[in-house]
């Protein structure tokens, strides 16, 4: 519910907004946004996944096949559900015959998955007192993507008000997009305790996923156009911020 309750947050700045998200702000966000998410998948994903499988021979294992299998989960999710994409070669947007609006709040929902998945897992293995994963440790998780999340909102409702849709459309759409992270949070959660021996293959799955949501939408956004730079010192504070989160609670 924290992370949703991140994306709620994001949204609601519709409501404050007089014209269009600045163009600086939004390479800002993005980059944040970026940063947290590889921080958190390295510190509280990955390295507790391989710190949990001691007892296999190459103890890296469960990480690199549970993180790769995550990289492909959100490949096929990006193929088979329509949403907005960059598309490279045009500095366009592909569209389908869906109305923006609601090809928007796809995307950001397909990134919220992951996203809701990372925290179910971690609450998990910090419940299970055989991981080295402390429950403030899932709890700086939940709340660095949080904050992640408070620009995501902010990033898909303030466009759709600019294209002419409501405030108050605007906000619910923004809203409804973090919805399935508690939902993918909670399965997660009671599939992990089910089987505890998937744990540490279930937290580089959610890597991978949140890896590659950084590296196919987020990088992309963030250094398509003007004010890059912006961008990239974004992605750094939010590295070093969710590191310090995760390194000082965990």
């Amino acid at each position: 519910m924290i992370p949703f309750a991140g994306t709620a947050l994001g949204a609601a700045m519709v409501f404050l907004m007089k014209n269009e998200i600045n163009q600086k702000l939004e390479k800002l966000l993005l980059g944040f946004a970026s940063g947290v998410m590889i921080a958190a998948s390295v510190w509280s994903l990955l390295l507790p996944s391989i710190e949990m499988s001691e007892g296999y021979r190459f103890k890296f294992l469960p990480a690199a096949v549970g993180f790769l299998f995550g990289v492909a989960f959100l490949l096929v999710l990006d193929s088979v559900i329509p949403h907005l994409h960059i598309d490279k070669s045009q500095e366009g947007i592909k569209t389908s015959k869906l109305k923006k609006t609601t090809m928007m709040t796809l995307a950001v929902t397909l990134h919220n998955i992951p996203e809701g998945m990372a925290v179910g897992v971690t609450l998990a293995a910090a419940l299970n007192s055989s991981s080295k994963v402390t429950m403030a440790a899932a709890t700086a998780l939940s709340v660095g993507i949080a904050i992640q999340n408070f620009p995501e909102g902010a990033i898909i409702s303030m466009p759709l008000k600019s294209e002419g849709a409501s405030k108050g459309k605007a906000f619910l759409l923004g809203m409804l997009s973090g919805a399935v992270e508690p939902v993918f949070g909670l399965i997660t959660v009671l599939l992990t305790s089910t089987v505890l021996t998937a744990l540490p293959y279930l937290l580089s799955f959610a890597a991978g996923a949140m890896i590659y949501v950084v590296v196919e939408e987020l990088i992309p956004d963030s250094q398509t156009g003007k004010h890059s730079n912006i961008a990239t010192v974004g992605l750094a504070v939010g590295f070093v911020t969710m590191m310090i989160l995760d390194v000082y609670f965990g």
